[in-house]
This record gives structure tokens, sequence and C-alpha cells, in this order.
């Protein structure tokens, strides 16, 4: 365990010390705040952090370990990670390890001891920004270089990083009887949990890389229809994929999409995507249904947008966020389209949304 002092700098100058904890070294990215009180192994692991230095705003993470089932993907997935206090023990008959042993297992360069209510109203006030994370270069001499280095990464906007996660090869998932409606699922960085409920609603999956082409997807009516998982990035980055999705839209077979499968089926329908000014990242959000008045707690983790101001008159607003207004999923008028932005698969979080699960495998079910 890296022991000893760490900063978190960002690119604005802000510096917040405080003590290393997990890997040793530097590293930089996008700092974020989440605002979930517990799932930090699934925050941890979720693809969508790639690129991303997450600030856990609840103060002791860590408590009850880590184990190999929560685990959203192969391998730890932020660049940084940061709490008021990493307790070096735990207490969870789940728990197989501890934080800190999977943290520098994955060289995963983490801070504790600073002051993260100061940080986090930071991060609200001036938005979420290039920051770095480091056990090394904790100097005051070394601050000015340090700052340099993070204003030459690259930010947000324009990374197409969902094509450096997720699979490289489709494969199966889960029971393939044939009796079961076939998905073929697009993985931008999917999480484990998404596939865990798509098998147990009933669904015969394959996984496809971000990269698949129409051809492949639409081979001789192989699927009843398309899921459209989350990543990271910015959704405009991605032109080729916007492209392959409005392929299968033509299709007429079911499509549904989250988190940025919603900003990339937005664009393909012509809406535009923008970036939030620190994001939505926690298990709290309150989600309007716009039809029935019913609100939703959901599970959020993104940094990019539908613009409703931009849906064009073939998309109907079906979920507005109850915190900013913003879009939270829309449906493609007169066929069997639809996404929301948040993450129905709840891990972590609420489960209010498993209907979405209902309403896409009952349309699967029509067609198989």
């Amino acid at each position: 365990m890296t022991r000893g002092p760490a900063l978190l700098l960002l690119e604005d100058g802000r510096a917040f010390e405080g003590e290393a904890f997990g890997g040793a070294g530097t590293s930089f990215g996008e700092v974020v705040f989440n605002t979930a009180m517990a799932g930090y192994q699934e925050t941890l692991t979720d693809p969508s952090y790639r690129g991303q230095i997450v600030v856990m705003t609840v103060p002791h993470v860590g408590n009850y370990g880590v184990n190999a089932s929560d685990a959203e993907s192969s391998r730890i997935q932020v660049a940084g990670f940061a709490a008021r206090h990493f307790p070096e023990r735990f207490s969870n008959a789940r728990g197989e390890r501890s934080l800190g042993e999977a943290l520098v297992e994955s060289g995963t360069v983490a801070i504790h001891g600073l002051d993260t209510r100061a940080l986090v109203r930071h991060l609200r006030s001036r938005g979420a920004m290039r920051g770095v994370v480091t056990s090394e270069r904790t100097a005051p001499g070394e601050r000015e270089a340090l700052l340099a280095d993070v204003r030459r990464q690259p930010e947000m906007v324009g990374a197409a990083l969902a094509l450096e996660v997720g699979t490289r090869e489709p494969y199966p998932y889960g029971a393939q009887d044939p009796g079961r409606p076939r998905v073929a699922a697009l993985d931008f960085g999917i999480k484990r949990n998404i596939l865990r409920k798509l098998d147990a609603w009933g669904l015969a999956v394959t996984v496809f890389p971000a990269t698949a082409t129409p051809d492949e997807l639409l081979e001789a009516g192989r699927f009843d229809g398309f899921f459209l998982s989350n990543g990271p990035g910015d959704p405009a980055a991605l032109p080729s994929c916007v492209g392959t999705i409005g392929a299968l839209v033509e299709s007429g077979r079911p499509v549904f999409g989250i988190c940025l499968g919603h900003q990339l089926l937005g664009i393909a329908l012509g809406a535009k995507t923008f970036k939030l000014k620190f994001g939505h990242r926690g298990v709290n959000h309150p989600v309007r249904d716009v039809t029935t008045g019913a609100v939703s707690i959901t599970s959020q983790n993104h940094g990019f947008a539908v613009d409703s101001a931009s849906l064009p008159a073939s998309l109907e607003l079906t979920h507005v966020n109850l915190n900013d207004g913003t879009c939270e999923g829309f449906r493609l008028r007169g066929r069997p389209v639809f996404a929301v932005q948040y993450h129905p698969e709840s891990a972590p979080g609420p489960h209010d949304s498993d209907a979405l699960f209902d309403a896409f495998a009952g349309l699967l079910a029509r067609r198989a």
C-alpha cells in the first residue's frame, strides 16, 4: 500500500493535499464526483468512467471490501480515485479483500484525507475539469510543471473512449435457448449487470464490438432486436457508430439504448448532444415519466446529454430529469425504438426502472 503525501491538482490551479492510498504513480483524467453512498466497486469497474478521476462524496469508502461478484468489468476502469477516508479494514460477509488491495493490484492511484466537500463544491461551481492525482510529484516546486502537464491533456469533448473499452470479438452471453428472442448488444463499455438483466428477462444475447458493421448485425435476420450500451466519452466523436445505429433503426426491429447508447441513438435520429457542466453521477437522481407523471429514483453516470430542444418532430420526449430538466428519455414515433439516459440495470442503485426491460422484452417477443 502506497503511503506518504498525495496531491490532487485541477487545471484551474486549485490543489488539494492528502495521503496516498492504493497504487503509486501519477494519473491524469477528468475530475468528476459521484454522490452514491454505496456501490464504489461498481463505480470503479464501470467502463463509463474510463479516463476519469472519481471523487466520492460519501466520507467513508471501502467499509465492506470488494468481491468478484460485484465487478462490472474485468478491471478497475477509473484513472484515479478520491474520498475523505479509505479505511484499511473492512467488515462484510461478502467481502473478499480490501479496497486498498484491489487498488494496489490494479495500480490505481488514489488519495484520501483531503477536503472532498470543498473539492465537490468547487467542481459544482466551476464544472468538471482536467486534473491529476499523484503520489510522486507532490513537492511545492513541482506544481507549476505538473499544472502544465494537466493542461496538455486531451479534453473529454471529442474523446472517442468507447472504442477503447469493451469486447474486440462477438460472444454469446447467458442462455441461448432456441425459443428466446435474439438480441445483439453493441458494447460501447457495457456493464455486466446489463447483460445479467437481459438474460434474466429471457433474451438470448450476443455481444458485439462498438465497431460492428450493419452487415454483421443485420445478417440474414439473425437478431430480433438491438441493445445499445453505456460507455465513456463524447458521443459526437463516434460517427461510424452513429451510422450503424441508423441502419439498425431502418431495419424496423426494436432498438433500446441507455446512457451513451441513448446519446448515440439521439444523434442518429437527428438530435444533438452537449456536455453537462458537472454531469450526473450517483444513484439518487429523480426522473419523471412525461406520460404517466410517475417519478423514479435512478442510477446515473454521464457527462453528456441529448439536447431536448433539438429533438426532431419524429422523437417524443418521454423522461425528464427533475433536478435540471434535461432529457432522460425519448422514443421514435411509430417505431419500436426508445432510449433512456439513466441506468435501469441499477448496479448500484434503486430498481425503480425494471419496467424498461419488460417493455423491451415485450417488443422482442412479438417479433420472435
